[in-house]
């Protein structure tokens, strides 16, 4: 039997164009209902090509007594298993789950770190600097203008879905820089964290969605709650409370984040249960990229 294409109905869950392997024997319908294909008495292993937007696996036949059984799809059976923190409020809180894990206990209530450095201790203790902030707020933006333009020129499905959700911070960067120059401060040229964390968030974008999205999610999210805090503990220390664009965002802050949270939980839906744990796997190289630019503040 040649390679051939048909559409399968598994337990009337979904349908999957799929590859069959030439040793696999079907009936010459190329349409087979759940009761046709249960009985079917042979065993296959039936594969199906992962996108970004669909979930890695297969559909398997199983022989069994004499009597064929659907083993359905990785993302299925998975699901059925072990149950996760947060998992029964969406994927978006297992991410929050995972990152609250990672910060200090003078960061979040729920921090479980011990704090090692300045900038993970209590933000009433530092002394910042204006030349250091400049430093963290020109890498932030290179950050932010590579995500940004990541989402904004994307066409694939994962992407596309969060172009303009308002919780862009490129432009509003661009503003707050362009008033320190006119404030006379002299605006200095990306550093190393900054410049690092651009080309991995390239490289991620191009070959490994789940762990890019880990980073999306935690840069915006981040600066939405955390990040604001530090903003206006800054601000009042060396800028006379000067409220910068960067903590300004168009509409509610509140629902802009919801409407982001919907999207990346029905992105996951698609995601086996390895490819999100890939995904949390990513959350501690977030920080760990986040802190190098954030420490700038106090160099």
């Amino acid at each position: 039997m040649t390679k051939s294409s048909i559409r399968v109905c598994v337990c009337c869950r979904f349908m999957a164009t799929t590859r069959l392997n030439p040793s696999c024997h079907f009936p010459a319908s190329t349409r087979l209902s759940c009761e046709s294909y249960l009985g079917l008495r042979t065993t296959g292993r039936i594969s199906y090509a992962r996108t970004l937007t669909a979930p890695r696996g297969y559909l398997a036949v199983k022989a069994n007594g004499g009597q064929a059984s659907v083993v359905t799809a990785a993302a299925i059976t998975e699901k059925q298993q072990k149950k996760y923190p947060g998992e029964s409020k969406g994927f978006v809180e297992e991410m929050r789950f995972v990152a609250m894990r990672l910060h200090t206990k003078d960061q979040a209530r729920e921090g479980e770190k011990e704090s090692r450095s300045p900038e993970e201790g209590p933000v009433a203790k530092w002394e910042p600097t204006v030349e250091g902030y400049l430093h963290f707020l020109v890498d932030s933006k290179l950050v932010y203008d590579t995500l940004d333009g990541i989402i904004d020129g994307s066409n694939f499905p994962t992407y596309a879905g969060f172009k303009n959700t308002g919780l862009e911070r490129a432009e509003s960067l661009r503003k707050d820089l362009e008033w320190f120059k006119e404030q006379g401060y002299e605006i200095p040229e990306p550093m190393a964290p900054g410049k690092t964390y651009s080309e991995y968030l390239k490289d991620l974008a191009e070959n490994d969605p789940q762990a890019f999205i880990c980073h999306f999610y935690n840069i915006y999210f981040a600066h939405s709650a955390g990040g604001q805090m530090i903003g206006t503990k800054v601000s009042k220390k060396i800028l006379n409370n000067k409220e910068l664009e960067f903590y300004k965002w168009d509409g509610q802050l509140s629902q802009l984040l919801q409407n982001v949270r919907q999207k990346l939980n029905k992105v996951a839906e698609w995601w086996t249960r390895e490819e999100k744990s890939h995904c949390l796997e990513e959350t501690e190289k977030s920080f760990k990229f986040s802190g190098e630019i954030l420490r700038l503040i106090l160099s």
